[in-house]
């Protein structure tokens, strides 16, 4: 039995917890030139490469093979210009896209 001015027994308190952030799904700046593209970053370029028969035909494939909206693909789009690891990956793409940005900005 225990003492009746004893003090009941507790059990320990749980350390408190380190504070660790999570990790962003996609990072806020650019990217590390060592990471390889992604497979939404490729599927990208893959339907910039192909040529297309009307109009509409490019934003209904936008919708139906990468499930995003036009507005969404033309920022990654915009952003995958920029990026030194798509150049490496399809220079001609990455090249003509930025030659025909360029060729926008001149006209203005």
């Amino acid at each position: 039995m225990t003492a009746p001015d004893a003090e009941p027994a507790s059990e320990p308190e749980p350390e408190p917890a380190s504070p660790v952030a999570p990790e962003p799904s996609e990072p806020a700046g650019p990217a590390p030139a060592d990471r390889e593209l992604s497979v939404r970053e490729r599927a990208v370029l893959a339907l910039e490469r192909r040529s297309w028969a009307g109009p509409g035909a490019k934003e209904r494939a936008i919708r139906e093979e990468l499930g995003i909206s036009p507005v969404r693909y033309f920022q990654l789009l915009n952003a995958l210009i920029e990026d030194e690891r798509a150049l490496r990956e399809d220079p001609v793409t990455v090249n003509r896209l930025r030659r025909l940005r360029e060729a926008r900005r001149d006209r203005r």
